[in-house]
């Protein structure tokens, strides 16, 4: 409440910690996908050259794979929300009356008296009666319906922000130490990307750094024990 106006920030701001929850699933992913690529590669051979053609190949994969996925599957929701809304708006024209008693009964339940609720719900009504329906209903804002190229873009861009590392440690550390060092670069991020979500989300820090860090680590692992055993058998 500001100057006797009200400003609802609740929503959008829930709207962002999604959106910096999804940028750092979409970090830890590109750097977890890369560092597993890249470590393999390198445990199968010194040359620079197959492990810098597997990055490339696999920012391009994963930052495209990233993208779409994340543009299908919003763009899933937005259809079904605006199906939603166009339904609810439908209903509020052919029957008012029953929306108006169902808006009752939704505020009826959250525990106001008939009496009260019956007032609320005509006086929302009157302000404007799609948003009060999409509110109590469905617990929709039609102005913050989700955008899919949005989705796509963030998804794609921390997903890339993540793989960089690993990528570039790779490419740019010494034969002795490449795959070391992309191990270590990999396991320090993936720290941070742990406890980035750990408080957006309102967790422990510590478990989530742990889990993050012992699955990543698992990936990488298992590619370098793939990669030395192709190493071994081209030997």
């Amino acid at each position: 409440m500001t100057n006797g106006t009200y400003e609802p920030h609740r929503v959008s701001h829930l709207s962002r910690l999604n959106w910096l929850r999804a940028g750092v699933l979409g970090a830890n992913d590109g750097i977890v996908s890369i560092a597993a690529l890249v470590v393999g590669v390198a445990a199968a051979t010194s040359d620079i050259g197959p492990i810098m053609i597997a990055g490339v190949a696999g920012l391009a994969a994963g930052a495209i794979s990233m993208g779409l996925g994340e543009y299908v599957s919003v763009s899933s929701q937005r259809d079904s929300e605006r199906a939603l809304i166009d339904k609810e708006k439908r209903e509020l024209i052919e029957q008012p009356e029953v929306e108006l008693a169902e808006l009752q009964t939704i505020y009826e339940h959250k525990g106001l008296s008939a009496a009260t609720a019956k007032q609320v719900a005509k006086e929302l009504t009157a302000h404007d009666p799609i948003r009060a329906h999409l509110e109590a209903e469905l617990n929709i804002l039609e102005a913050h319906i989700v955008n899919p190229w949005h989705a796509a873009f963030s998804s794609t861009g921390s997903f890339l922000a993540g793989a960089l590392l690993p990528f570039l440690t790779v490419l740019f550390a010494a034969e002795q130490f490449r795959i070391p060092a992309t191990i270590l670069a990999s396991v320090i991020a993936l720290a941070g990307t742990g406890a980035a979500g750990a408080y957006l989300g309102g967790s422990s820090m510590l478990k989530s750094v742990i889990r993050v860090v012992i699955g990543g680590s698992a990936a990488l692992a298992v590619t370098f024990a793939i990669g030395s055993l192709f190493n071994t058998s081209v030997a």
